[in-house]
């Protein structure tokens, strides 16, 4: 019995890394590269009064003439009943009036965001209406500010989530009136049938979204940023290999006037989630490449996401230049 549980545990592993690692030979396709819609997260400090106008300028001038339109701005987090106190964004608008002066074209979008009440009882609670509606308000009250979108991380979010699908409704009607847009972080995509359902049983947490779930997120929102790290991949070509298969699984279903991005590691630590021998940039940057040259290379709508500013190495920037562009 303890020899056939080992098999049914070991056998399916060993086939799913020999796949991934398979799924990241070959070449890439020429036009796999930067179609100038990339995005990077940015932290607190850019609007908070740490950062200054030498740090904006040393900013500027590292990202000018790369791929980045898209600064998500971390300007939360939201309070667990929706609401956004406007203490937490006193430089705002230094930071949008420097952008739009010295990176002309480069949009600044509030990224927002808070821990959900969906695997602990402390967070916000989406199936509460009253906290939809204040997140919405709360979106509107950091446009007024002269954002130029908003970009929404809600974490753990599960698959099937209907409170946060009729949450994103109400959100794009807001930013409609607006003429912004309206971004999300996804959760990554099963990459086995039905591995979220799974995974949820076993431990709780389910990790991934359904395909199905992913696509109905995609079709209500201007622009979706696969999370694509955190993966407990422990070797760079199963790492790239998955990448890849993410990159595949997200293109075939996000509309085509919806920006897809895919998630670059720009961070680097060792916890059983993230490898940091294993998820690089390279890998990732590859990995989207091969993803993108098998399924739909000519999709205009698509590029990568750098995940985070202040964690990024001068290596991590080179990869992604060198790799992408």
């Amino acid at each position: 019995m303890a020899l056939a549980l080992a098999l049914l545990l070991v056998v399916p592993a060993l086939t799913g890394a020999v796949a991934l690692r398979v799924n990241y030979a070959g070449e890439v396709r020429e036009g796999t590269k930067t179609r100038g819609k990339d995005a990077i997260w940015l932290g607190h400090a850019w609007v908070d009064g740490r950062k200054k106008d030498a740090d904006l300028d040393a900013f500027a001038a590292r990202i000018r003439g790369t791929g980045i339109r898209d600064l998500y701005v971390h300007a939360g987090p939201l309070e667990h009943d929706g609401t956004l106190p406007a203490a937490r964004y006193p430089r705002a608008r230094w930071l949008i009036d420097g952008v739009h002066r010295k990176i002309p074209g480069v949009r600044v979008q509030a990224w927002l965001g808070d821990k959900l009440a969906t695997e602990s009882p402390d967070g916000l609670r989406l199936e509460n209406a009253a906290s939809r509606a204040a997140v919405v308000r709360s979106a509107g009250q950091i446009l007024d500010v002269g954002f130029d979108g908003v970009h929404f991380d809600l974490e753990p979010l599960h698959s099937g989530d209907r409170d946060y699908l009729s949450l994103l409704d109400d959100l794009r009607t807001l930013t409609r009136e607006r003429r912004v847009p309206l971004s999300v972080a996804a959760h990554q995509i099963d990459p086995l049938p039905a591995a979220h359902s799974v995974v949820g049983a076993v431990v709780g947490s389910p990790k991934w979204w359904s395909q199905e779930f992913f696509a109905e997120v995609a079709r209500r929102v201007d622009q979706i940023a696969v999370m694509s790290y955190d993966t407990w991949m422990p070797l760079e070509g199963l790492y790239g290999g998955y990448v890849a298969q993410q990159t595949a699984l997200a293109l075939e279903v996000t509309p085509e006037d919806t920006d897809l991005l895919m998630g670059l590691p720009f961070f680097h630590e060792d916890d059983i989630g993230h490898w940091e021998n294993a998820e690089t940039v390279s890998a990732a940057i590859r990995g989207t490449r091969l993803g993108l040259g098998r399924t739909d290379r000519d999709r205009e709508r698509f590029g990568v996401a750098l995940y985070v500013d202040f964690a990024a190495e001068e290596k991590d920037w080179e990869a992604y230049r060198e790799g992408w562009h």
